[in-house]
């Protein structure tokens, strides 16, 4: 039974994904059974969790008659080469705010030499790339959106703007969505997770989760492991994208009551920044299971899945299900960390 009246949406990712256990790793580590939520199998260079939040942002950007997409992100960002090539697909322009240098900026490098990873793909669709340095992308994020808007508006352009990872009330309901998925999953597969965990950087997929978790009534406790920033300011994003989803759609869940919970504690030197040990997790999934995580989502976020089992934060005795949020293309651009060299056996 369909519990929830969705807004108007675009069909754009390729549903539902599969829901698979990770037995050849259990067998290994031991501890709770470990289900993982394949988005990063949504499309081909569409992959992740960006699309579904997108299928509800893009849908409302061509409903005002939007034909420019401003959006930001880092220089690997996923949402914007996902909201390049989704804007290409639906003919709108995209402009992307990017934090980094542009390509022969540092001393040493060849501004010939090819861009790597998401960059690539951002550029092969045809976005229009501004690349700001991080203390100024920081600083002025705001002032720069609406300077690019203008800019646009200023040539007749009705335009779109997507906040970072299409983190919003809008964005909300694509995994308010996927837990309708995940509660036919669970019918499916005969088990009743006690715990569903993501990777959390922008906070719209936490959000989503933990109000889909209670709409879609799964019964579970949803975590979102950090990826920068600390456990209080995702504790205030998430609340904040989930006022604005209850304010925007006049829902009469009560978003104030929802348990939010962040475990923190891997993110590591920063931001995009991996350590040896989660690249250590990155090749032994992919070795044991063939499934490729990345260094700035996915990886950090089973990583510190896999730590926190380890503390025993979680029983033996649950199932556990991991949303895989994608990041093969940011995985491409940091190959060279993956010390393959060192070619464990499991």
């Amino acid at each position: 039974m369909n519990l929830v009246d969705y807004p108007p949406s675009l069909s754009l990712a390729q549903l539902p994904t599969p829901l698979q256990p990770l037995d050849r790793l259990r067998k290994k580590t031991g501890g709770p059974r470990i289900w993982i939520k394949r988005d990063d199998l949504t499309g081909c260079a569409t992959s992740g969790n960006k699309i579904r939040k997108l299928e509800f942002t893009l849908a409302n950007a061509l409903a005002q008659g939007c034909d420019t997409v401003i959006t930001c992100g880092g220089i690997q960002s996923n949402h914007c080469r996902t909201t390049a090539l989704l804007g290409a697909q639906l003919g709108l322009t995209v402009h992307l705010v990017l934090r980094g240098e542009k390509r022969g900026e540092k001393r040493g490098e060849n501004p010939n030499e090819p861009a790597d990873g998401n960059l690539l793909l951002d550029e092969l669709a045809g976005a229009h790339i501004s690349y700001y340095a991080p203390v100024d992308y920081q600083r002025n994020l705001e002032e720069l959106m609406v300077q690019w808007l203008r800019h646009y508006e200023d040539q007749g352009r009705k335009v779109c703007l997507i906040p970072t990872g299409a983190s919003d009330g809008i964005g909300v309901w694509g995994y308010i969505r996927c837990c309708e998925e995940l509660a036919a999953d669970f019918l499916q597969h005969d088990i009743k997770p006690r715990h569903i965990i993501s990777a959390t950087g922008s906070g719209g997929t936490q959000a989503g989760l933990t109000a889909g978790n209670v709409l879609h009534e799964l019964s579970a406790e949803v975590w979102g492991i950090n990826v920068c920033d600390d456990e209080n300011y995702f504790l205030q994003k998430v609340r904040a994208d989930l006022r604005d989803w209850q304010q925007r759609y006049n829902q009469s869940l009560n978003v104030d009551e929802l348990d939010i919970h962040v475990i923190d504690g891997y993110v590591g030197p920063g931001y995009a920044k991996a350590t040896k040990d989660i690249f250590q997790t990155i090749r032994l999934l992919a070795k044991l299971e063939g499934i490729l995580l990345d260094p700035v989502y996915s990886g950090k976020a089973f990583h510190g899945l896999l730590e926190e089992i380890k503390k025993g934060r979680f029983s033996d005795s649950d199932d556990i299900v991991f949303i895989h949020t994608g990041g093969l293309f940011g995985l491409l651009a940091q190959r060279t960390e993956l010390d393959l060299s060192r070619n464990e056996t499991c």
